[in-house]
């Protein structure tokens, strides 16, 4: 299997992907146990659904017992700009990097697709793909092929992209040519885990997301626990500090994919706009975008406690038309934001 092995690869490099390398399902023993206890601490809260499909989450081999091999595939989606730049432009909106532009999940599928009919024309079996639709570890099992290492902040970090990486996979019923595991390199580097202004990091690679903003964010239903808004800052959608601060990125690089570039209105877009939206312009906005699944009230939410951290008493009349908007968490979110900007303008209303 190692011609079509290499051939595999040469093929996925021309489809798109960043790097491509193989491992076995059941190459991950340990992802079970770090579930287990992550779940048991409370560490993942509302996201309820982690725990509904443990048994497969925590064993790829059992997902489909069938499979011999998996195909690990990433894109790179680097940014251009640094993105931390944003967050000291406090009337405007921080938006993670990989929301700036069109949903991955769709490009990444498409492409698992081809690659996966490219397989089975050249060597037969059969074939799942995957792409952070299904309980399927991919981080462990990148980690396991060889693409990267789960760093400090959990995620993935490769040598030769850095931190920027989309991560798609390929079982099959083959029995392919396996990569080895790549190993740690974070040493005693904690710039990932002290730059995190809500402490989401209890030690390194152990993350507690109920404090974690990309959560926040993005995962919480329901108001944002008061002691930790400050904290959000303007970040509106997801968040990159971490991510953005490791070191290794050094090697990282501009997205090759134009879909991957930053839309102009979503790149540090005004507060004031976000905030008025309703949901037809919502929608309209952010068509095509993965932001559009957090619904507007989770968006116009997000964007009252921006406006309430932003120091700036102009941005008051906006907050205060949504004190009565129908949505509780964004009359909750509006009335703290009037109250934040009341006591900077010195009257406390």
């Amino acid at each position: 299997m190692r011609e079509l092995t290499e051939r595999l690869k040469d093929e996925a490099r021309d489809i798109g992907f960043a790097q491509a390398r193989i491992c076995r399902p059941g190459d991950v023993p340990e992802v079970m146990g770090r579930l287990r206890a992550f779940l048991d601490r409370g560490y993942h809260g509302q996201m309820d659904w982690l725990a509904d499909r443990v048994h497969w989450r925590g064993a790829p081999d059992v997902l489909w017992p069938e499979a011999r091999s998996v195909i690990m595939l990433s894109e790179n989606y680097g940014p251009e700009h640094d993105p931390l730049e944003v967050l000291d432009r406090r009337d405007r909106a921080a938006i993670s990097v990989y929301a700036q532009h069109r949903d991955y999940h769709d490009v990444v599928k498409k492409r698992l697709k081809r690659l996966a009919r490219w397989l089975i024309a050249e060597a037969g079996g059969e074939v799942k793909v995957f792409v952070d639709t299904a309980p399927v570890p991919e981080k462990p099992l990148a980690q396991a092929a060889g693409l990267g290492w789960q760093g400090k902040h959990t995620n993935l970090v490769s040598r030769e992209l850095g931190s920027w990486l989309f991560l798609g996979c390929v079982f099959t019923t083959l029995e392919l040519e396996v990569d080895g595991a790549e190993r740690d390199h974070c040493g005693s580097c904690r710039a990932c885990l002290d730059i995190c202004p809500t402490g989401a990091f209890p030690a390194p690679y152990q993350l507690d997301a109920r404090r974690c903003i990309s959560y926040l964010t993005i995962e919480h239903k329901g108001p944002v626990d008061e002691a930790l808004r400050p904290a959000l800052g303007n970040r509106i959608y997801g968040c990159d500090d971490c991510l953005a601060v490791c070191p290794w990125n050094k090697f990282a690089r501009r997205a090759e994919e134009v879909k991957y570039h930053a839309r102009p209105d979503l790149l540090a877009p005004p507060l004031a706009d976000l905030a008025v939206l309703d949901d037809a312009a919502f929608r309209a906005r952010f068509s095509g975008s993965p932001i559009k699944r957090i619904g507007r009230d989770r968006m116009v939410r997000n964007t009252c406690y921006a406006i309430g951290n932003s120091g700036r008493p102009e941005l008051r009349p906006v907050v205060q038309s949504l004190c009565e908007d129908a949505d509780p968490a964004v009359r909750d979110a509006a009335r703290w934001a009037v109250l934040r900007l009341g006591s900077e303008l010195g009257d406390g209303r």
